[in-house]
């Protein structure tokens, strides 16, 4: 059965003014509640407010008293007393007048006095100083001095075979008349070496001796031998 419409009674052709429509009041209305304004309510509907009064809390004022010292005691009185001598006691004058120059038969005990310059020249003799004003120095200087101990070097026979070699520092000291003594291996490198050592510089010749304001005095010295195989 064919189904049959009146022109009139045709939407679809109004379906656009319609929509047209729905979207201008759909826009209306948005546009509307953000300018509507909402104003408050009067001030008289929130209530009272009452205002207490508070009130200030006095605090009284306080003060230490002040304890007064207790005051000083009285000076003691002094009382003097007055002794009344008669005029007619005599006075013993027990005063006795020497002769304060000295004659023939005078004895004068004269205490001795002890003399420590030479105890202090001997403290000085056994002092060992390590820098003096002029410092020993071996005749001819310090080639001479390595020249002497190169030729009086013997190389130990165990140390050649055992290929040991280094340097010996031997310390000592060249007293007052130049000579040597106190010879003793500051720091050695093998017992056969050091033995070498301490043998040549114990046979070194005497020196020319320390000086120390315008006096020989003793100086410690260091001598470093170096031992080498060639």
């Amino acid at each position: 059965m064919e189904l049959k419409k009146s022109p009139k009674a045709d939407l679809e052709r109004s379906k656009s003014l319609f929509l047209t429509l729905g979207l201008v009041l759909a826009l209306g209305v948005v546009l509307l509640a953000f300018e509507w304004e909402t104003k408050p309510s009067s001030g008289s509907s929130l209530g009272t407010l009452e205002v207490a009064e508070v009130e200030d809390e006095v605090i009284p004022i306080t003060r230490q008293e002040q304890v007064q010292p207790p005051p000083p005691p009285p000076p003691p009185q002094v009382i003097e007393v007055l002794n009344i001598v008669d005029n007619n006691v005599d006075i013993l004058d027990d005063m006795s007048l020497f002769d304060s120059e000295a004659g023939r038969e005078t004895f004068i005990d004269v205490a001795p006095v002890v003399q420590t310059v030479k105890k202090e020249e001997e403290e000085e003799e056994a002092q060992v100083f390590f820098i003096v004003e002029e410092m020993p120095e071996f005749p001819g200087g310090e080639a001479a001095l390595r020249r002497f101990i190169a030729n009086s070097i013997k190389y130990p026979q165990i140390a050649q075979e055992n290929g040991i070699q280094g340097r010996v520092y031997v310390q000592f000291v060249v007293e007052r008349d130049g000579s040597v003594s106190n010879a003793s291996v500051a720091r050695g490198v093998d017992p056969s070496l050091d033995r070498e050592a301490l043998r040549v510089v114990n046979s070194l010749p005497k020196w020319k001796p320390g000086m120390q304001r315008g006096k020989p005095v003793k100086v410690s010295y260091t001598v470093p031998i170096n031992f080498v195989l060639q």
